[in-house]
């Protein structure tokens, strides 16, 4: 895609394993201030968790829903996010690659995905991945369509690292991704996504 005079960015290659920040003035109340990793984008279409809205479902509820026996360390437990709007009651785990389990989808040397429940019972035995985020749902938008909205200035596409995908805290996970493109939310018109 080209740039124009009001664009801020190009879009160009594959968004797999990078992470979309919603522009401050996205309205739409189920993506606003969002960070989402996308998990896949191809030709059907682009996939991503929205890793920085921590839902109200505790972990240990998940567990109990499944029917898995919880373990002592509660605290071990990974948070609970919000993943997007399709599929919310399903979960994935994005997590470190030192645990492969059964259909584990690797997305890079030290990234991997896995939505079966095989991962949730080595969480709660304190086994399985030593770095994991659990969301409930993901987002998904047609082919060509996260181009569109990226093109419109809706979203800024960032490069990201394990530790921010991990460590950086919720909270500051949106505030933090502007920053590291130079971005700050308050001095952003309300007009760039405007024709």
């Amino acid at each position: 895609m080209t740039k124009n005079k009001k664009n801020l960015q190009i879009v160009s290659g594959p968004l797999t394993n990078k992470c979309l920040i919603a522009a401050p003035d996205v309205s739409d109340v189920r993506f606003a201030t969002s960070v989402i990793y996308i998990c896949e984008h191809s030709e059907a279409g682009t996939t991503g968790l929205i890793i920085n809205k921590q839902s109200s479902v505790h972990f240990a509820e998940v567990l109990s829903q499944l029917g898995i026996p919880a373990g002592k360390q509660e605290n071990q437990y990974p948070k609970v996010f919000w993943g997007g709007p399709e599929e919310q009651i399903r979960g994935f785990i994005l997590h470190s690659s030192d645990y492969t389990g059964f259909e584990t989808k690797k997305i890079t040397d030290e990234i991997s995905l896995t939505a079966t429940i095989d991962v949730l019972a080595e969480i709660a035995k304190g086994k399985g991945p030593k770095e994991r985020l659990l969301t409930l749902g993901h987002t998904h938008w047609d082919a060509g369509r996260i181009e569109v909205e990226i093109t419109a200035n809706l979203w800024f596409v960032i490069d990201v690292d394990k530790d921010f995908l991990f460590n950086c805290p919720a909270a500051f996970k949106w505030k933090k991704a502007l920053s590291m493109i130079g971005v700050d939310p308050l001095m952003l018109s309300l007009e760039q996504g405007s024709v």
